[in-house]
């Protein structure tokens, strides 16, 4: 392969790309970033790029889940501790309900831009570029917000009575099992008020990366031992829209050492995933790499096994995780974004299912999720119905699980997994 570079991806094509008007603000904007200090460390990255090798051997489980899209309004300590406490007791459940540790990583501290079916938008007969997020432009419906800004990125749940108390029967349960004990790691030198969270977000803005984007030492290595790592978050991830292989995307993605993550699709044809497994991850690294898989209830069934079988075929080792969210949109008559719960459900049984046939092993969910009594998705135990969305529709993007939503898929999951491991 050519040699790769930070801003190797400036010569390559891009999709999704942002067009700023004011050069010298994004030249000033890139150059603070650049003197800013990482916001994630190296052994904090590699700590989790082998976690995700045993998800990828399958033996652990990871849960990742936040916001469609942040809000530089969400950075607050209510805000923040309803999502971490909401991550944590739907670990707790996947905990009782797979046995194996749970790798928790959020979709926060960074999902600040957001890719878009088209780049502009009508409103009120207007037409003005679509929302890209805090990062890039403003929310408000007028040119002036709209306009790509460069200097612009500068558990108390109400759970019903039900859930709460299968909630406490299974921490009690799962309290009095040794197995607890030794899934989640608990010794004499670490308790059980200690736990790993790591961030994520996609990689959609490339000049943020590369301004983030540090040549370190890998922990525990020769001072000569380096590489690239970003710097930005533990995590990132491209998007279905942006895995074009002769891609801007693609091109940086294939030069960082964090784990990273690929969104596929219905559209993905399966030797162009393992064309695109070969760029990224030409050495093959264990669980460098997840797929995070997104069809649709309806289309899983055409896609994934195909998917499964070509990766199987490469011999590249990936960590599977299931994304029910993004293939299941849909809008009410009234033209109101939403998510079905039932979808959802099945889209993860479904993935469940394909991957024990196949031999190959479901190592995670990828969710947009809330811990605000937010009503975006309908259905769930609480009953949620179409005519209700408009009570407390917030999301700034896409529909989001509530965390009464959110806790009751993590039980019906862990129920899944607990009757595979009967059978």
């Amino acid at each position: 392969m050519a040699e790769w570079s930070p801003s190797s991806w400036t010569q390559k094509p891009i999709k999704q790309d942002v067009v700023y008007e004011d050069l010298q603000g994004l030249k000033d904007s890139l150059q603070k970033l650049q003197k800013l200090p990482p916001l994630v460390t190296t052994q904090e990255i590699n700590n989790l790029k082998s976690s995700l090798r045993n998800v990828a051997l399958g033996n652990a489980f990871v849960l990742q889940g936040g916001d469609c899209a942040e809000l530089f309004d969400y950075c607050n300590q209510d805000m923040i501790e309803a999502k971490v406490k909401l991550l944590l007791q739907m670990s707790l459940v996947l905990i009782w309900g797979a046995n194996k540790p749970v790798i928790r990583i959020a979709r926060i501290a960074g999902q600040f831009a957001k890719p878009r079916s088209s780049p502009t938008e009508v409103v009120n007969g207007v037409e003005m570029p679509s929302f890209r997020g805090d990062n890039i432009n403003g929310f408000a419906a007028d040119l002036s917000s709209r306009q790509p800004d460069p200097s612009h990125w500068g558990l108390g749940h109400v759970i019903t009575p039900s859930i709460k108390e299968q909630y406490a029967k299974t921490v009690n349960a799962v309290k009095d099992a040794l197995r607890f004990m030794r899934t989640v790691g608990i010794d004499k030198d670490r308790g059980v008020e200690t736990a790993d969270i790591y961030t994520s977000h996609e990689g959609l803005s490339l000049e943020y990366e590369q301004s983030l984007t540090r040549l370190l030492r890998h922990p525990g290595t020769a001072q000569s031992e380096t590489a690239y790592y970003a710097t930005s978050s533990h995590f990132l991830w491209i998007g279905d829209r942006t895995r074009q292989l002769d891609g801007a995307h693609v091109e940086f993605f294939r030069g960082i050492a964090n784990p990273v993550g690929i969104k596929i699709g219905p559209s993905m044809a399966p030797e162009e995933l393992v064309r695109l497994l070969d760029v990224v991850n030409p050495d093959r690294e264990v669980g460098k790499v997840t797929l995070i898989s997104r069809y649709g209830a309806a289309k899983i069934s055409n896609f994934l096994p195909a998917h499964i079988a070509a990766v199987q075929g490469s011999g590249h080792i990936p960590v599977w995780q299931c994304d029910p969210m993004h293939g299941n949109t849909q809008s009410t008559p009234s033209g109101v974004k939403t998510r079905h719960f039932t979808d959802i459900l099945s889209e993860l049984k479904q993935a469940l299912e394909i991957h024990r046939a196949a031999g190959s092993f479901l190592g995670g969910m990828h969710l947009e999720l809330t811990g605000e009594a937010v009503t975006e998705c309908v259905g769930g135990a609480a009953g949620l119905t179409e005519d209700g969305l408009g009570e407390r529709y917030t999301t700034f993007c896409d529909p989001r699980l509530n965390e009464k939503q959110a806790l009751e898929l993590a039980f019906l999951v862990a129920g899944f997994y607990r009757e595979e491991s009967d059978d």
